[in-house]
């Protein structure tokens, strides 16, 4: 991403999403974590979404703005669950680009707020990121 083109200190971004068993059962592969919980259905046919499956919600913000990152920090309020909508929001604190005289002047600090919550408003996961955008 052109460093003109980082969004201001302020700007909320949006990721909605619905995973799905077969993203479950893929993310069990990957990370090669099958505890029960996540491989067990409930009543309604459903999974448990991985947290950091859904995790991967402000990741994926973070990546459209090229945001390489120093730190994640989640907080997980309450699980998720395949066939539910999921709402992201990331909001960007500061957006600091390195003047001309820094090592790193073709950068940009950034730092953000996370909130996810399901699609009605309960919140699922909190947190935030901290990284740098290269120029």
């Amino acid at each position: 991403m052109d460093l003109d083109d980082l969004p201001s200190p302020g700007t909320t971004l949006r990721h909605e999403r619905t995973f799905t068993v077969e993203e479950v059962q893929a993310f069990a592969d990957l990370s090669e974590d099958r505890g029960e919980h996540h491989e067990r259905p409930d009543d309604d046919g459903r999974l448990l979404v991985h947290g950091l499956l859904t995790a991967t919600m402000p990741t994926k913000i973070g990546g459209d703005l090229d945001v390489l990152a120093r730190t994640m920090e989640f907080d997980f309020h309450r699980p998720v669950y395949t066939d539910q909508r999921i709402v992201c929001e990331v909001t960007l604190d500061t957006v600091d680009r390195a003047d001309d005289t820094d090592d790193e002047a073709d950068s940009a600090e950034v730092e953000a707020d996370v909130v996810c919550h399901r699609d009605g408003g309960e919140i699922v996961l909190t947190g935030g990121f901290e990284g740098v955008v290269l120029g």
